[in-house]
């Protein structure tokens, strides 16, 4: 008897744990890398370090109430955040496949640290800006990697 008591809590026990919701936190890296011709864009790695609430920039808007968002564009902005120098993949001579080999080292450097810190890749979403209108050779690439960790 004592050992179907036994059998029976463990079972609930595990049933209790693998319903439980876990929590995460969320953190963003952005890579934008320049595919300006010539070598003349900049391209970097951003990470901010500082917090913002969504909410306090944000307005709903209904039929009744149209007021266009207020919000101060100077509270948006963060000034701490870590911000990684990479290379364009472009130069004089075209592309440069050393720089984006060099970036994907840099990049993979980044992932790593995050996962040693607990962090979790969860999610990555790229684009590219490669044309705004005639005559327009510039652009840049994007990748957004979302990391999350359990809190």
């Amino acid at each position: 008897m004592k050992k179907s008591i036994l059998f029976i809590a463990l079972i609930l026990a595990g049933l209790n744990t693998s319903f439980a919701q876990d929590k995460y936190e969320y953190q963003l890296v952005t890579v934008v890398e320049s595919i300006v011709p010539n070598g003349l864009g900049r391209s970097r790695m951003i990470t901010t370090n500082d917090k913002r609430n969504y909410k306090d920039f944000t307005s709903t808007r209904s039929e009744e109430n149209n007021d266009r968002n207020k919000s101060d564009r100077g509270d948006i902005r963060v000034k701490g955040f870590d911000e990684t120098k990479l290379l364009n993949f472009f130069n004089i001579g075209g592309i440069r496949f050393q720089n984006i080999a060099a970036n994907d080292a840099i990049v993979t450097s980044k992932i790593n640290t995050m996962a040693s810190e607990g962090w979790e890749l969860a999610f990555v979403n790229s684009g590219v800006e490669g044309y705004a209108g005639k005559g327009d050779k510039n652009g840049i690439y994007i990748t957004r990697y979302t990391f999350r960790r359990k809190i």
